[in-house]
């Protein structure tokens, strides 16, 4: 919020980290400053044509594979500024740590698996991460799995403790195709593409002759 009266409260992009079993919220992780751009990709899972129809070039198999970056910014100045004690000592470490351990099963997880090895599982199930949701507005709450994240740390205090850093961050948004319909996440891409065909259906400004023709024929 600015210091302005009536100025719009500002809305920052994030994620959120949701247990896969019950839905419960386990962690919100606010970017600290929303970056200036956010780069979207998309591969269209077109049909084979294999089964020889011709038909086979307008069909599409799947939801299209949608990939996310950003560049993220971390500073510790304005904790500093405000005097956090543990941002003090350990600078931007609590931050960082907390988008690498993203990547990570967790050391519960890996000894329990060790266990289960020790006592000769033949076969240990991978481990089942949280569901982690990529939050851009209310119009897009996306589930995603982390597939790159590049930090480089620019400033440090006296005890090297990271004062700043860059961080880029890739996501590839899961479907249904990967989640199926019944899990919480694929609820929630189900939602965000319903989202999607709500807001093509109110783009119905430009008629044919915007394009200086009267007609297909």
């Amino acid at each position: 919020m600015t210091g302005f009266p009536g100025s719009p409260q500002l809305v920052k992009g994030g994620i959120v980290l949701l247990d896969p079993q019950t839905s419960l919220v386990q962690q919100v992780i606010p970017l600290q400053y929303n970056p200036e751009s956010l780069t979207r990709s998309f591969q269209v899972q077109g049909a084979d044509g294999s089964d020889g129809a011709r038909s086979s070039a307008l069909r599409l198999k799947g939801p299209a594979i949608e990939t996310l970056k950003l560049d993220a910014e971390i500073d510790a100045t304005d904790l500093l500024e405000t005097a956090d004690q543990e941002a003090v000592e350990l600078g931007i470490h609590r931050e960082l740590a907390t988008l690498e351990a993203l990547l990570y099963p967790s050391t519960r997880s890996l000894n329990a698996n060790n266990e289960q090895a020790r006592f000769g599982t033949l076969e240990i199930v991978p481990m089942e991460s949280v569901l982690t949701l990529f939050v851009w507005s209310q119009e897009r709450i996306l589930p995603v799995r982390i597939t790159e994240l590049s930090i480089t740390e620019e400033a440090f205090s006296p005890k090297l403790n990271p004062l700043r850093a860059k961080v880029s961050l890739g996501m590839r948004v899961l479907s249904v195709d990967d989640l199926g319909f019944e899990h919480k996440g694929g609820s929630l891409f189900m939602t965000y593409l319903s989202r999607k065909e709500q807001l093509r259906d109110r783009n119905t400004r430009a008629q044919l002759n915007t394009l200086g023709i009267g007609g297909i024929g």
